[in-house]
């Protein structure tokens, strides 16, 4: 395995995650608050550690190497969707959208339903527009805003709107995820979607219901009385769902709600030019720590590839590959801890792809079974760490909202996430033994050629 490169594999060169993991981590526990640790010095003090690493490497060299993984495209890319999704939550509060789509849905789903019909609605929002991040950042403000009415916790709408998300995330025929790990394996979509479904669907299903149960307890209000401005409001979420479907950008859909919420807003007296300007800009500089939190995490993990901690995990996992059984176990872990290194789950998919396509052509595993254990494995971790974008992008449209939600509350109350990975695992172990299972073990030492 890649042997036309220098990197050589190099298990240490993982540390400065573990250094990160016990400084944000073991220091919010030791404190009994995960507000005490700013995650942006977590990031810093582990950068710091990778760095330091490698010292007959100039520092000149390794800080070039560490700045290219900052700016590096795919998270250029990430900090774009991250600016734009908040302007288009904060002028879309400003001129009255979220309190308008609040109200529709109070006047449509019963108060003990809501968190239970959050999820449902982010689970067909990512479905049909295939981004995860796209989903919380037009579901977000609006869950939010039952929060207080429904005597709801925050944390709670902000796990069901999650959750929901990487459902459509793994799921959806248009995502990312579903096109990387598709032509890794060299497998139709709709072959992927379906064996995909048997594993999502019961989790789902089972998460649901969770959070029809934890939200039971939400008090009851007075059905409030819609009216024709109420519809006009909600029009840039209708326009973001629309063109999603379509098949636009993300950034391009977030950009074009966010104007027309905007106008809107102006149209309607909520407020005028410079007010909206105002809302805009408070709206981006709102994200700037999960920008920041971006940028730091993309050097970070640029630096550790350089350093050989990438293709020592890799080397490693595709050495415990034995058949068909452990292929799709292994490269099911190799995907899972390279996206919690990357935090970017499609990334993840690219890196950890063509390894698993290998192993799966030596081992005679299923490959449409390989393509729906790299995209769902990557998907349960993507949304459930602190420091990915799904969960920054909640993070902050939460804070721009006025409501305290850290990282670990948010992901506490994230129900889909291990029922997913239960159905996944349970999968890997009910898994059907083929006539094909008794593979050479010979044909290891290729996996990692």
């Amino acid at each position: 395995m890649n042997k036309n490169t220098d990197v050589k594999p190099c298990g240490w060169a993982l540390l400065p995650f573990l250094v990160f993991a016990i400084f944000y981590v073991g220091l919010s526990v030791w404190a009994n608050d995960f507000y005490k640790v700013p995650m942006t010095i977590a990031f810093l003090i582990a950068s710091a550690t990778a760095l330091i690493f490698n010292w007959r490497t100039p520092l000149e060299k390794k800080v070039d190497v560490y700045a290219s993984g900052m700016g590096e495209t795919n998270i250029m890319l990430m900090c774009l969707i991250f600016i734009l999704a908040g302007a288009f939550a904060s002028v879309a509060k400003g001129s009255g959208a979220v309190s308008a789509a609040v109200t529709i849905a109070q006047s449509i789903i019963p108060a003990r339903l809501m968190v239970a019909g959050v999820f449902l609605i982010s689970c067909l929002i990512s479905l049909a527009i295939g981004t995860s991040c796209g989903t919380i950042a037009a579901v977000s403000p609006i869950a939010l805003g039952f929060a207080a009415p429904l005597n709801l916790s925050p944390a709670l709408l902000l796990g069901a709107v999650v959750g929901g998300s990487m459902f459509g995330d793994n799921l959806s025929m248009i995502s990312d995820t579903t096109i990387a790990a598709t032509r890794t394996q060299g497998v139709r979509m709709k072959d992927k979607f379906f064996a995909n479904s048997l594993v999502a669907s019961p989790a789902a299903l089972i998460a649901l219901f969770a959070y029809a149960i934890v939200g039971a307890s939400a008090g009851t209000v007075e059905t409030p009385a819609v009216t024709w401005q109420h519809f006009v409001l909600v029009l840039p979420y209708v326009l973001i769902l629309v063109l999603a479907l379509v098949g636009l950008n993300v950034m391009f859909l977030l950009f074009a709600g966010t104007v027309l919420a905007a106008v809107i807003g102006m149209l309607l007296g909520k407020f005028d030019t410079f007010g909206a300007l105002d809302l805009l800009g408070k709206g981006t500089l709102g994200m700037s720590e999960t920008l920041i939190v971006a940028i730091l995490a993309g050097g970070l993990f640029k630096t550790v590839q350089a350093n050989g901690g990438i293709l020592w995990l890799t080397e490693k996992i595709a050495k415990l590959v034995r058949g068909p059984r452990s292929c799709e176990f292994g490269m099911g872990l190799l995907v899972a801890l390279v996206n919690f290194f990357t935090a970017n789950n499609t990334v993840a998919i690219v890196i950890a792809g063509p390894i698993a396509k290998t192993c799966s052509d030596r081992f005679k595993a299923d490959p449409i079974r390989m393509a729906s254990i790299l995209d769902t494995a990557s998907c349960i971790v993507q949304g459930i760490i602190p420091y990915g974008a799904q969960i920054l992008i909640a993070i902050g449209i939460a804070k721009g909202a006025e409501a305290a939600v850290g990282s670990f509350d948010l992901i506490t109350c994230l129900y889909y996430q291990p029922m997913l990975a239960l159905a996944v695992l349970l999968s890997l172990i009910l898994r059907r033994k083929s006539s094909e299972d008794g593979v050479d073990a010979r044909a290891v030492e290729s996996v990692g050629a």
